[in-house]
């Protein structure tokens, strides 16, 4: 039997109001299963929070079906590692790619699309166009819901890491790596 996937696009500005609703809905229905009624409630208004710069520099994708936005994710060259703990000095400042790994970026999957592929193919992506710009590596920090998809894409656990939000709710997450080359290997 073959599975339906919906087409992947890159996201617009435009996308922003529905992208917003998604991360939030995702995260009201997936972290349940991972975090408690606190830290669900943090996440989805700190972690689940839309980086408008990932939609500007093109470098964030969406997978539509019937109009409707369900899946979403990205990856960035700039230094900021995720969502969630506030916003640091140096956020913007653009990365190396010769010496620092690209950084994936708010990958959300609305609750009745997940384990279809498109967290998948939205990772897919992200590695194609880090390593056409010359990145040879990518890392990325995890909520506990994402960790088997990341595993299963070749990242490896690095450490298990607590994400403080601005309200003061800690989020048990891992910083995950793995090299740029083809799909299935495992990280450096």
């Amino acid at each position: 039997m073959t599975t339906y996937t919906p087409p992947q696009r890159t996201a617009t500005l435009t996308d922003a109001p529905a992208i917003a609703a998604l991360m939030r809905a995702s995260v009201l229905e997936l972290f349940p299963r991972f975090y408690d009624e606190r830290q669900t409630a943090s996440a989805a208004e700190h972690i689940a929070h839309l980086d408008l710069r990932l939609l500007e520099d093109g470098t964030y994708f969406v997978h539509e079906a019937d109009g409707e936005i369900v899946a979403c994710g990205g990856w960035s060259r700039r230094n900021k590692t995720h969502a969630g703990a506030g916003d640091a000095a140096d956020d913007d400042r653009p990365l190396d790619p010769a010496t620092e790994p690209a950084r994936v970026r708010a990958m959300f999957v609305r609750g009745d699309w997940t384990r279809r592929g498109l967290g998948r193919a939205i990772l897919e992506s992200c590695r194609l166009a880090a390593k056409a710009e010359g990145f040879t590596s990518l890392t990325l920090t995890a909520t506990m819901p994402g960790v088997p998809l990341y595993l299963s894409f070749g990242f490896t656990e690095v450490e298990r890491v607590t994400v403080t939000t601005p309200d003061g709710v800690e989020i048990p997450g891992a910083v995950m790596a793995r090299g740029v080359e083809k799909p299935d290997s495992i990280a450096t």
